[in-house]
């Protein structure tokens, strides 16, 4: 048939309206014609309170406010719960727990493809929490560190720390270089600096974790919003900047086979946590674990794997100070992990090792969840 006159005839049909005997209807069994009952005739009435059905209650009807008395309130965020990251990171000193070596003398065995022998790393976020412990889980499989933080000298006392503590557990081996970097990772010029001078202090970077991040709880309409600019800013725009900083390295070195990325994400990448309200997080969160899925393929060809891991709740200086305020949240997550505690930090050194280390060498784009369940 000619195309245009296909058209036509589509057109004819749209604007033709074909009407149907209802005696034709009627005729053809099993089938049952449209009602011709008129719309403004038709009565819509309400879900009714069956007072027979013991599981239909009236009060699962929302009342309109986050967590309110009903029954669903355990699965919804309080809007009364506020925490604000301090400005001040000190007020963390009193709940931070020490790093802590092995406690003697180690000569274990493994796959000797969990080593990173010769390699150097790059942890943002690393004089502190989860990013400290996971910097000496590195240099205890062999690796040289850069640790970067906006508290260079946090960051140094650390980094002797971490020295101290491989010279106790490793008494024969030689000893890493450990250095400290400062950089604000949501300026990019912050991070470019910060590249140069690890590069020019280390020779070369092979690895980099973006540990750097923080979290707060606000209600979505009440939250600040130079606050969330601040938060996503660290957690998304200082992912990007030194994963995309430290890939343009791997690339101008040429023909690394080994190189390799983790983003740090969260469970609350891929959940809604509760009670606390933290709707912007939670989306940073989930924009760090697709970024690591949306480079792990485009930077395949340049031999760069890109993986991310997503804690659950952590026992961090953080996490201890808001339990310490707040203390009926820790029975609340609690209930809600199936293992029925909170991780440690060292929980996350066995993961961020093999997905650095060619233990992991066919894994990449990965998102893996380390929450208890």
């Amino acid at each position: 048939m000619n195309t245009q006159n296909s058209l036509k005839a589509l057109r004819r049909l749209a604007t033709t309206s074909v009407r149907v005997p209802r005696s034709t209807l009627n005729t053809q069994p099993g089938l049952r014609g449209f009602s011709t009952t008129p719309v403004g005739s038709l009565r819509f009435t309400s879900l009714q309170h069956d007072k027979s059905d013991p599981y239909h209650k009236s009060s699962t009807d929302a009342t309109g406010t986050s967590a309110g008395p009903h029954e669903g309130s355990a699965s919804r965020t309080d809007r009364e719960i506020i925490v604000e990251y301090p400005d001040d990171e000190k007020v963390f000193d009193q709940h931070e727990r020490p790093l802590r070596g092995f406690g003697g003398v180690q000569n274990a065995r493994t796959l000797p493809t969990f080593s990173l022998e010769g390699r150097t790393a790059v942890v943002t976020g690393g004089a502190r929490g989860l990013g400290l412990v996971m910097g000496q889980a590195l240099v205890n499989s062999g690796s040289d560190l850069a640790i970067v933080d906006l508290n260079k000298e946090e960051g140094e006392k650390q980094a002797a720390e971490i020295v101290r503590l491989f010279k106790k557990d490793f008494p024969d081996e030689k000893p890493p270089k450990v250095t400290a970097h400062y950089s604000d990772v949501s300026d990019p010029d912050s991070v470019t600096d910060c590249i140069n001078e690890v590069i020019s202090k280390h020779g070369k970077i092979d690895h980099l974790v973006t540990s750097a991040g923080f979290t707060e709880n606000f209600s979505a309409e009440t939250y600040p919003y130079d606050r969330i600019k601040k938060l996503w800013g660290v957690n998304v725009d200082g992912t990007y900047l030194f994963a995309t900083a430290v890939a343009r390295h791997l690339m101008e070195r040429g023909n690394i086979t080994h190189g390799s990325i983790v983003m740090i994400g969260s469970m609350s990448g891929a959940v809604v946590n509760v009670p606390q309200p933290q709707a912007p997080y939670n989306a940073a969160k989930a924009a760090v674990r697709h970024l690591a899925a949306s480079l792990a393929v485009e930077w395949a060809h340049a031999h760069i794997r890109v993986n991310c891991i997503s804690p659950g709740y952590m026992l961090t200086a953080l996490t201890r100070k808001i339990l310490n305020d707040n203390p009926e949240l820790n029975k609340t997550w609690t209930s809600l992990i199936p293992v029925g505690k909170m991780g440690s930090p060292e929980d996350l050194q066995g993961a961020v090792v093999y997905l650095l280390s060619d233990a992991s060498r066919y894994v990449t784009g990965a998102d893996l969840r380390v929450d208890g369940g």
